[in-house]
């Protein structure tokens, strides 16, 4: 689950993380009113207004402006708020529609009052599946995408493997200070901002913080200027009070349908519309799929539990799809038995009246020969397979048709 710039840094605020001061407004007249808190509360002359939505790169589609006085603010905040923001992360980048913008942030200006004497630095924690560990990543290059900064110049890139057994360790602060090129108050500032920042990515279960940039100002404090926080969707049963953090208008409306009828589900772009149980094996379908000639127009796991309400509501999703050409379920009957499955198919397709592409039907395991013939004897245009060639096969055969 990804947070907002301003959800993210509440949270790192709350675990003794230095953050840029910031109001969220929903419209002018909160950001006014926003401006005018942050002036009384921290003397700001400027404040820069910052557009709330899920994606990167906000400041080259011009949804970052600093405003050095009131009438600048009303005007960007009003152009800001409402508008569709294209940046290279939003949906068909910058050549999609973008996406809307509901609330700005106003935030105090941190590079006052000497621009030229503050430093930007990138910084983030994240899981590194290769090695098993939690890892710090940081470079003396904030402010631009890391991903080219790797590319171009790899040596500025830094990483600090933490021991699970041992944790962040003091020495590995001071490390990460040093290669930042610090030394006397920044240093100890960052050294305590690095061990705040940890202590906060554990105590959220999160995935991913990312902190571009972290600023050491003229007066030698690290803040975090802009944040980016993804925290473990599997992890928020222990977090109630951030699970409500949830901004459900940021999310694809289908993935959200789906996640509440249980589903697991991921839309993409081609044209064969899956349907399996266990992510695993959503997978591999995805692979036979693309080895039979079609592209998989979605990742969809129905789970453990494929009845007949179940299944219908996932070929509803499915076939919301205009490029879906043809559907393929793949079943592997272990906790649940494939005749159970292959009820729900025909239940569910007796229910749904009409459905004008092809059903490819691939049942394996607890009773599937049971299954194969509730299937063959419903009188319905599906096919069935046992064989995950055969099911590749009946794939490549529907889609030359």
């Amino acid at each position: 689950m990804n947070l907002h710039e301003y959800q993210g840094k509440e949270l790192l605020e709350s675990y003794g993380v230095a953050i840029q001061r910031g109001i969220v407004a929903h419209n002018v007249e909160e950001a006014v009113a926003a401006y005018e808190k942050l002036q009384a509360d921290t003397g700001t002359k400027f404040a820069v207004v910052k557009a709330q939505i899920h994606a990167g790169g906000r400041g080259k589609g011009g949804g970052v402006k600093l405003a050095k006085n009131m009438d600048e603010l009303k005007d960007f905040a009003g152009n800001i708020i409402g508008m569709m923001l294209k940046t290279p992360q939003t949906p068909g980048g910058v050549d999609g529609p973008g996406k809307l913008v509901r609330k700005v942030l106003i935030a105090e200006d941190s590079y006052a009052p000497d621009f030229d004497a503050c430093k930007e630095f990138y910084v983030s924690v994240l899981m590194d599946r290769a090695s098993k560990r939690n890892v710090i990543v940081y470079s003396t290059e904030g402010g631009m995408d890391i991903e080219k900064v790797a590319e171009e110049t790899p040596h500025l890139v830094h990483k600090e493997f933490i021991d699970p057994t041992l944790g962040l360790q003091a020495f590995q602060k001071r490390k990460i200070a040093f290669n930042l090129g610090l030394n006397g108050k920044a240093m100890k500032e960052m050294t305590k901002f690095i061990g705040s920042l940890y202590k906060a990515f554990l105590g959220s279960d999160a995935s991913m913080f990312e902190i571009n940039p972290c600023l050491r100002t003229g007066d030698d404090r690290i803040i975090a200027v802009d944040c980016k926080v993804a925290l473990d969707d599997n992890a928020l049963f222990r977090h109630p009070k951030l699970a409500e953090l949830r901004d459900t208008d940021e999310e694809d409306p289908t993935e959200v349908e789906a996640k509440s009828y249980g589903l697991n589900y991921v839309n993409l772009d081609g044209n064969v519309g899956c349907m399996v149980n266990g992510a695993g094996l959503a997978m591999a379908t995805m692979d036979i799929i693309k080895l039979s000639g079609g592209d998989p127009a979605n990742f969809l796991d129905v789970g453990g539990t494929a009845d007949a309400a179940r299944v219908e509501q996932a070929f509803r999703i499915i076939l919301r799809d205009p490029k879906v050409k043809a559907i393929l379920i793949n079943i592997f009957g272990g906790i649940v038995r494939c005749d159970r499955v292959a009820q729900g198919v025909v239940d569910a397709y007796k229910n749904m009246g009409n459905i004008n592409v092809p059903i490819i039907v691939r049942l394996q395991g607890t009773n599937a020969d049971i299954a194969k013939t509730i299937i063959d004897e419903s009188g319905l245009e599906v096919h069935s397979a046992i064989l995950l060639q055969e099911a590749a096969d009946l794939v490549k055969g529907v889609l030359q048709a």
